[in-house]
């Protein structure tokens, strides 16, 4: 879903159960993100012209802390200031240290990150610190202009399996190389 609201795509995600995904949902399309909801899916599609949201993370139906590297990634590219607030999760901000490797203008303040918006994150080599980081930094890395090289993909085979492959077939360049993994 973010990978289509980042890139500015459209993508129809089958097979899912739109009521767990309602505070995701919700807060793609409070970012201006096009999100319909289809009889056994969600479509989104992205505009390129994002708008500053603030999420606090929360257990379930709250918006899911596994969502929130993601949604920060696409926040660095939002119009306007977001606050990100993680209340589950120590430590859960690593992926926005490589963030700003890429440009993107993020203050942590504790469990806070406040995430100014730009025009645009620039490729640089980052190293993916765990599953959810590696999924933003992937996010990021479409969105980012020239070529993003990712270390430590070991964190994202963890949870996605064949994740490249996947993002290659919808019309992402993406492409895993033999000094990824380490």
């Amino acid at each position: 879903l973010t990978a289509a609201a980042i890139t500015g795509g459209d993508v129809l995600v089958n097979n899912v159960i739109c009521e767990h995904l309602k505070p995701v949902t919700a807060k793609l399309r409070e970012a201006g993100v096009r999100v319909e909801e289809e009889d056994n899916g969600i479509r989104v599609v992205g505009n390129g012209d994002l708008r500053a949201v603030n999420i606090k993370t929360m257990p379930y139906p709250g918006f899911p802390t596994d969502m929130q590297p993601q949604m920060m990634a696409l926040l660095c590219l939002a119009r306007g200031t977001s606050i990100v607030t993680e209340t589950i999760f120590e430590n859960r901000f690593m992926h926005a240290f490589e963030l700003k490797r890429m440009g993107a203008k993020i203050k942590l303040e504790g469990h806070t990150a406040v995430v100014q918006g730009s025009a645009g994150l620039t490729a640089a080599p980052v190293k993916a610190t765990d599953l959810r980081a590696g999924a933003a930094l992937v996010l990021a890395g479409l969105a980012a202009q020239g070529i993003t090289e990712i270390s430590n993909v070991f964190h994202i085979d963890r949870g996605y399996d064949r994740l490249e492959e996947k993002l290659r077939s919808l019309g992402a360049h993406i492409r895993r190389t033999a000094t990824a993994a380490g």
